[in-house]
């Protein structure tokens, strides 16, 4: 073999192992467009449209049935929030939120502490709305299904710490592991007395399960957008990037005086 072909095909390999390595780059930074998409839970994610309609009919039969039940002691219009705090609280926060969503699981990882605080103290009360946006995005019934739960737990007294367990033990986005009621169940345990026959019947019925699908239509019927949405004020105060827990503290401080 000429040098001159040696020479052709050792820049024909390198030619070669250049795009291999180009579509290598490609195809990590797509896996890592996919991995951030789940940062922010939005509405009108076009690309899972199929998905939503291969799950509409299997879903449908289970999740939408029986009677509007709002668990005791919701308040607001219809019914449809849980307060979390004393209700002569000077400061009022609003807060929609999806079990399954991971930006409102690190919005509570980060805020949760000056929350309670704040809650225990006398000084907020916080109203929650549970939605199942992630259901519609992405498929299954995980949003739903532990709405419903923490919906039963509330009317067992304990909403407040299995809120915070469903979240310490939220599975990927994709992953729809809280659609299974032995989950929910097993979670329960976490949160001493709440694991009762009452309970786990509650979850097994989806008992609030159109509570919470007509909190939903509430949630869309506001264009709010993407969860979590979080309410002070009237003002969508988490899309402010300058907020802080420091900041939030100061808020609720400042609406005592």
């Amino acid at each position: 073999m000429s040098e001159k072909n040696r020479d052709g095909k050792r820049t024909a390999r390198e030619r070669l192992a250049v795009e291999r390595e180009k579509q290598k780059s490609a195809d990590r930074r797509r896996r890592a467009l996919i991995v951030g998409a789940g940062v922010v839970c939005v509405l009108g994610l076009a690309a899972v449209i199929g998905v939503i309609a291969a799950n509409a009919g299997k879903d449908k039969g289970k999740n939408n049935a029986g009677p509007v039940v709002a668990p005791s002691g919701a308040q607001g219009k219809d019914g449809l929030a849980i307060p979390v705090g004393k209700d002569d609280a000077k400061a009022t926060l609003t807060v929609w939120e999806d079990f399954r969503c991971p930006a409102c699981q690190a919005f509570e990882t980060r805020y949760r502490p000056v929350l309670h605080e704040l809650v225990d103290s006398g000084k907020l009360r916080i109203d929650y709305h549970l939605v199942r946006l992630i259901d519609g995005n992405l498929g299954g019934t995980g949003s739903l299904r532990a709405a419903n739960a923490a919906a039963c737990a509330q009317s067992a007294g304990k909403f407040r710490d299995y809120h915070d367990v469903l979240y310490e033990n939220q599975p990927p986005e994709t992953d729809d592991a809280f659609g299974n009621d032995t989950k929910l169940i097993d979670l329960a345990s976490k949160v001493n007395g709440l694991d009762t026959p009452a309970f786990q019947k509650c979850v097994k019925d989806g008992i609030h399960n159109s509570w919470v699908n007509k909190s939903h239509q509430a949630f869309e019927a506001g264009h709010f957008g993407g969860t979590p949405t979080v309410l002070f004020g009237g003002k969508n105060i988490y899309q402010d990037q300058t907020l802080t827990p420091d900041k939030l503290k100061q808020m609720v401080e400042a609406a005592q005086r």
